[in-house]
């Protein structure tokens, strides 16, 4: 018996019937809260429209897209995909769909689905040419983006940093024990910490400890934790003391990934990244970076 290996596409990712499409209806009630002004003076004519994308970047937020088109009754047809890296064509823009149906739905949708396609896609881009750059760099390792999310907007941002070709490090505090600094002083040291964790969290969750020096980084090790973050190291002291970690414990049973979080920029990613890091993490692929522009047109 064969068995055909279909191409993943990235909204298999999404429950089938989950929280998301709720929140697509909730932005869509957002919108419209009351009388539909617009609405009364287009009426429902049967249209198209076509989505353009006006500048350069890797299109992300289609399921998201294609679920606010359901909810206002209308018919998508794409012509391409998530995930897809576009350049601008000869008049700076590029043809994505074509959306057809009542004139007063397309409108409705308008808004809503190009703040989501520009959201997403923004996230992809950054992603895709941040790890990109550090392949350039030469850097082996992975780039992962942080819990320091969008409040509301986590799945769209987390499901594009997947789209544009980095990890999305953990989702949520139920995904991976992250003991930080606030959690190692309240509870009194790092073994601790780490004890209480392995009494609840079973053999498929991993444990994280943020350290400050080799001494906390080896006493985490000892402990247990599956990944090191090296907090507040820098330089040649970063590369200095994973040599020595990985050196140390390189004859051991206990296996380990070393983290880096922070100060990664597309300015210094050649300089700052070294492969005796496993993972770097950082917020510089969601926080703040720039939307890729669309627009949705009525055709004449």
């Amino acid at each position: 018996m064969s068995f055909s290996n279909p191409n993943p596409e990235f909204a298999h990712l999404l429950p089938v019937d989950g929280k998301w499409k709720k929140d697509i209806t909730s932005w869509l009630d957002e919108d419209t809260p009351s009388f539909d002004y617009g609405g009364y003076v287009v009426g429902e004519t049967l249209q198209s429209a076509t989505l353009w994308i006006k500048s350069n970047g890797v299109i992300s937020g289609v399921p998201f897209a294609q679920e606010v088109y359901n909810q206002c009754g209308l018919q998508v047809e794409w012509f391409l995909k998530e995930g897809d890296y576009i350049r601008g064509g000869d008049d700076g823009k590029v043809k994505v769909a074509l959306v057809k149906g009542p004139v007063r739905n397309i409108l409705i949708a308008e808004r809503l689905s190009l703040n989501i396609l520009a959201r997403c896609s923004g996230v992809a881009t950054q992603s895709y040419i941040t790890i990109n750059k550090a392949r350039e760099a030469g850097y082996k390792g992975i780039i992962a983006g942080t819990r320091k999310t969008t409040p509301g907007l986590r799945l769209l941002e987390k499901y594009s940093m997947l789209v544009g070709g980095c990890d999305s490090h953990r989702y949520d505090l139920s995904s991976m024990i992250m003991l930080k600094d606030n959690h190692i002083w309240s509870t009194g040291s790092i073994t601790k910490a780490i004890e209480s964790a392995q009494k609840v969290i079973g053999f498929s969750t991993k444990i994280e400890v943020e350290v400050q020096d080799e001494d906390e980084a080896n006493e985490a090790i000892a402990a247990g934790a599956d990944i090191i973050m090296l907090d507040n190291f820098t330089g040649d002291g970063l590369k200095a003391a994973a040599i020595n970690l990985k050196n140390k414990w390189a004859n051991t049973n206990k296996k380990f990934y070393l983290e880096c979080s922070g100060g990664l920029t597309l300015d210094n990613i050649k300089d700052y990244l070294c492969n005796e890091i496993d993972i770097y993490s950082t917020s510089s692929i969601h926080q703040g970076v720039s939307i890729v522009d669309f627009s949705l047109k009525i055709n004449k």
